[in-house]
């Protein structure tokens, strides 16, 4: 039997006693601006810190999504910082 990633998504849900419907590729997204823009290791910690915020932020699918957006503005931000892009776009 092959399982996939949405395999183990909603048994690692189910496990948790959650029921949420996120969106799972924007959060591998985020996992990759971070990895690339910052540090590998901060990819996992920083998938941790979304759900932390959007728990504390009263949690959903919405909650999930706006902490998301925003350290992965944040990552493309300090990535941008690193490469010496100014905020103009200039380097």
């Amino acid at each position: 039997m092959e399982r996939t990633l949405d395999d183990w998504m909603a048994a690692a849900a189910a496990e948790l006693g959650v029921e949420l419907a996120v969106d799972v590729r924007g959060l591998l997204d985020m996992t990759r601006v971070v990895a690339h823009g910052v540090e590998r290791p901060a990819a996992p910690l920083t998938a941790f810190l979304v759900g932390y915020a959007a728990a504390a932020g009263g949690g959903g699918a919405a909650a999930v999504a706006a902490a998301n957006a925003r350290v992965t503005a944040l990552a493309e931000r300090w990535a941008a910082e690193a490469d010496g892009v100014d905020g103009a776009g200039g380097r």
